[in-house]
């Protein structure tokens, strides 16, 4: 099993369905990311290029954002909590994801996935 995979699934619950819908959300919406085990998280990647982050920690999952400076949809929805470039997306329960939100941001990273880290 994929590294990434086996840490969705020891996920103990809400956080295993969180991850696990996000997992859909993301794989229908970029078709052609791959889900990477890196840094002890699952990351999706598109060629070389990382496009978000899933991570689980204390009552909540995020999703992050690397090149989160680039970004232009919904800003008003992303945590920095002290962080210079990643911003995240964030998740307490199932109810708590708005899947156009998702979906838009997941489009707005993928048109900037050749933009750097840095402006």
């Amino acid at each position: 099993m994929n590294p990434a995979e086996d840490y969705i699934l020891k996920q103990q619950e809400p956080y295993r369905s969180i991850l696990l819908h996000l997992q859909v959300v993301i794989e229908h919406t970029l078709p052609e990311a791959e889900l990477k085990y890196k840094w002890r998280i699952p990351c999706y990647y598109i060629g070389k290029r990382p496009i978000c982050y899933l991570n689980q920690s204390k009552d909540y999952v995020d999703v992050g954002f690397w090149a989160s400076q680039h970004l232009s949809v919904h800003l008003e929805y992303f945590i920095t909590e002290k962080r210079k470039v990643v911003k995240s997306l964030r998740y307490n329960s199932l109810k708590d994801i708005d899947n156009i939100i998702l979906i838009d941001v997941l489009k707005d990273a993928y048109a900037i996935r050749d933009k750097k880290l840095y402006k």
